[in-house]
């Protein structure tokens, strides 16, 4: 291991500023000229015979739409850093592996499309909130059933919301020690999250509702609402929303998302329901660098954390600390909190490579790796984990929203293995 890291060292690259910027205006320039095509919108027309190098996939917001993006169980949560699904069925379609595998699953894209496509799918995350959300997508549901106990949990969270103020031993049921929940909720918005979360264990699809009682959590915290993403403390007072252009004020209930998200969440589990197929699709909580795997996958799609850009527990932590998750995040690799310098990097690397080692011990011959990065340092070199590089895409990116407005431009790396 000694030796492998200090090979690791020795062959992590050194950018030169100029180097870089001759790379990255090169790209802008041919995606300039890109942008007066018309960009891929016919997904099925994909095949095996399809050169990907020539397709167009910097889609405005004319050409691919938000709902389009986040069509069906897509949208069941809020996730930041994730590729949009069409962008994993243009290469499921293109190489049409038997196993895909997806050692990042995060919010679990690959394995969605994957089993729309009739593809036997595996996913690995090291985060337990991502792992429900990959379940709670990509689970098989009786609709019936699912409906019935959805409107039920409501009916009763409805009817409890009553006793809150005047029933002794319900408020004292519904309180808790956990200073989160107390700092960023306001009391009537806790009470009634603590109470779905108790009444979630009488219903058939548990992790289902936890998902549902997660996003209502993330909307009714006390931030404003042009920060949900990087609130830095709680916002207790009024204040002027640049999101809605007027005076907001703090939300002081948690009931009116728990609905809406209810409503919403079960019309994308049928949309889903109506095309999922038979395939299998298994997913795994555990550490991706020794994660038990069966051998033969012949394809891996993924997009692994980059350096020193999000922090996976941090974003959810509403979710940790209202569910009870384990926290893993000091297995995380490439942590925002680990920050972008020189010892960083050679850190992050070093993970990300031991994930592709482990990840090819299992792999078919020749198989094939798709990644998405925004490898601004060059830091992937196929050679050292046993691939050759047989391909790149580039693309542009550029529809962000809140403080995420800013576009940028994304690779995806197609190695092959030796």
């Amino acid at each position: 291991m000694i030796e492998h890291v200090n090979m690791l060292k020795t062959a992590l690259p050194t950018i030169r500023r100029g180097v870089f910027h001759r790379f990255h205006n090169a790209v802008a320039q041919r995606v300039a000229q890109q942008y007066k095509q018309k960009p891929l919108t016919d997904f099925a027309s994909i095949n095996s015979r399809t050169d990907l190098h020539v397709l167009n996939l910097n889609w405005r917001e004319r050409d691919l739409p938000e709902f389009i993006r986040t069509k069906h169980v897509h949208r069941l949560h809020p996730y930041l850093g994730k590729f949009i699904p069409q962008l994993v069925e243009i290469f499921l379609r293109k190489f049409k592996p038997e196993v895909v595998y997806d050692p990042f699953c995060g919010s679990g894209t690959t394995l969605v499309e994957a089993n729309a496509l009739g593809i036997d799918a595996i996913g690995t995350d090291i985060s337990a909130f991502n792992i429900l959300l990959s379940k709670a997508k990509t689970d098989k549901y009786d609709i019936s059933v699912l409906e019935k106990d959805i409107y039920d949990i409501l009916r009763r969270l409805s009817t409890y919301k009553t006793k809150f103020e005047d029933d002794t031993r319900v408020s004292k049921m519904l309180s808790t020690s956990n200073s989160y929940l107390n700092e960023w909720f306001a009391d009537q918005t806790r009470r009634e999250l603590l109470c779905y979360l108790k009444l979630i264990k009488d219903y058939n699809y548990q992790d289902l509702m936890r998902i549902i009682l997660s996003r209502s959590a993330r909307s009714a915290r006390l931030v404003t609402h042009f920060d949900l993403d990087f609130p830095k403390k709680p916002q207790r007072e009024s204040y002027f929303c640049y999101k809605h252009g007027r005076t907001c004020s703090p939300i002081q209930e948690a009931y009116k998302f728990l609905h809406r998200y209810t409503i919403d969440t079960l019309q994308r589990v049928k949309e889903f329901s109506a095309m999922r197929t038979d395939a299998d699709v298994k997913v795994i909580h555990g550490d991706s660098r020794e994660v038990l795997l069966p051998n033969g996958i012949d394809m891996v799609f993924t997009s692994p954390p980059y350096v020193g850009l999000i922090d996976y527990h941090e974003q959810h932590k509403y979710a940790y600390e209202l569910l009870g998750l384990k926290n893993n995040e000091t297995r995380e690799i490439g942590a925002a909190k680990d920050g972008q310098s020189e010892s960083a990097r050679a850190k992050y690397i070093d993970g990300i490579n031991q994930v592709l080692l482990h990840t090819r011990d299992h792999m078919a011959p020749k198989g094939v790796m798709a990644i998405v990065v925004h490898d601004k340092c060059n830091l992937y070199d196929p050679s050292i984990v046993g691939f050759k590089a047989v391909g790149r895409v580039e693309r542009h990116v550029n529809r962000r929203t809140g403080r995420r407005s800013g576009a940028f431009y994304e690779s995806i790396l197609i190695w092959q293995k030796v």
